[in-house]
């Protein structure tokens, strides 16, 4: 994987550039669909790749793990040939949904005994098995096994979680080194940078990621319930102490002004389920702000769902119908809403590389953070 910078803002550390895998190059800053089971929900791949124009997407170790199982994937050819994406992938390492289980999983310093959601059946996740299973999987970008903490989290819990993560990514890169993509081509690791939201514990946690040498970094445990602001605070800190050379990834963030906000600290990669999920519930991000496509107050406007400017995809529709599709539990409300949300998505961050070469990003995010916040 080659990283390269191209622009750097001029009021800002927001930065564009150009990542290339096997599987083909992708403009930075940008947002990666969610794929939890290999595909967007409500999506066609199709749509993905040519309404939506999505460069790259991200799908979910644990999910592939349990279903259909890796052996499945592997023996199509990887991820790639089994959903028919023919562009780049990152798969996480399943860290964060495993936390995600509650009371059916136990944390070790070897690993993490889990109940499957499906069945109720007992596996094991050790860096090692991480590494193996997204080698099988196949994705370009694969990320290291990591412990993510809620919040709040005391200092005592951050701290031994952190030396735990820490810990885990040794054996990851130890396996890493030792295997090949059996897909017959190249992959990326990415270790991440944990610490809960305690300053010491991230720049400790952030050094020892840098130091790691990977062709990228993470940044996990963020948009978890703190405040935005803090959120703000931690990732400009790990930024600065991040290789200013390798691209950045803030995992799981998020709403459109805070992804504006975090690309402005040095960002270059996101993902986030905010975009599909709200969607199907009915709210839809636009440049005058979000709407709530089930109020009534929409049930008589026909104008376009986003009637400023260039169009995201050449499917339009106004907002009456879409509402009427809602009220009336149609599938294709939640299809239309998908292809809405993450066609907007992917025009926010087209269009931060934009004012970034321009180097006119900073001003330009002032008034667009501003509007993305509204609710209409």
């Amino acid at each position: 994987m080659n990283f390269e910078i191209l622009h750097r803002d001029k009021g800002s550390n927001a930065r564009s550039g150009l990542l290339t895998t096997d599987h083909g190059q992708v403009e930075s800053p940008f947002f990666m669909p969610v794929g939890t089971a290999g595909a967007v929900k409500a999506l066609h791949i199709e749509q993905l790749r040519n309404d939506i124009q999505a460069q790259i997407m991200l799908s979910n170790t644990y999910h592939l793990y349990l279903r259909p199982g890796v052996d499945i994937i592997s023996k199509a050819g990887g991820i790639h040939r089994f959903n028919g994406w023919d562009k780049p992938v990152l798969t996480d390492s399943g860290g964060y949904q495993i936390y995600s289980l509650g009371d059916i999983r136990k944390f070790t310093d070897d690993g993490v005994v889990f109940q499957s959601h499906i069945d109720g059946s007992k596996h094991v996740f050790t860096p090692e098995i991480a590494v193996d299973v997204q080698r099988a999987l196949g994705a370009d970008i694969i990320m290291a096994f990591d412990e993510c903490t809620p919040y709040p989290c005391d200092l005592i819990y951050a701290k031994k979680s952190m030396h735990r993560t820490h810990h885990w990514l040794q054996g990851c890169l130890k396996r890493f080194a030792q295997t090949e993509c059996p897909h017959g081509y190249s992959q990326s690791l990415f270790p991440i940078v944990q610490g809960s939201v305690f300053p010491a514990l991230r720049a400790e946690s952030a050094k020892f990621i840098a130091d790691a040498g990977a062709p990228g970094n993470a940044i996990g445990g963020l948009s978890v319930g703190e405040p935005a602001s803090m959120m703000y605070d931690i990732t400009e800190q790990v930024c600065e102490i991040l290789p200013d050379d390798k691209p950045r990834y803030l995992m799981g963030v998020g709403t459109p002004a805070n992804i504006l906000e975090c690309i402005a600290l040095g960002i270059d990669m996101f993902d986030c389920v905010i975009p599909t999920r709200n969607g199907r519930n009915g709210m839809l991000f636009t440049r005058q702000g979000i709407i709530n496509i089930k109020n009534e107050k929409w049930k008589d406007n026909f104008t376009p769902l986003d009637p400023e400017g260039e169009v995201f995809t050449d499917l339009q529709y106004h907002k009456a119908f879409l509402r009427h599709l809602f009220i009336s539990r149609e599938i294709l409300a939640s299809m239309i809403a998908t292809v809405h949300n993450l066609g907007f998505y992917i025009w926010l961050m087209k269009e931060a590389r934009k004012q970034i070469a321009q180097g006119t990003f900073s001003e330009w995010k002032s008034v667009m953070v501003v509007k993305l916040m509204q609710r209409l």
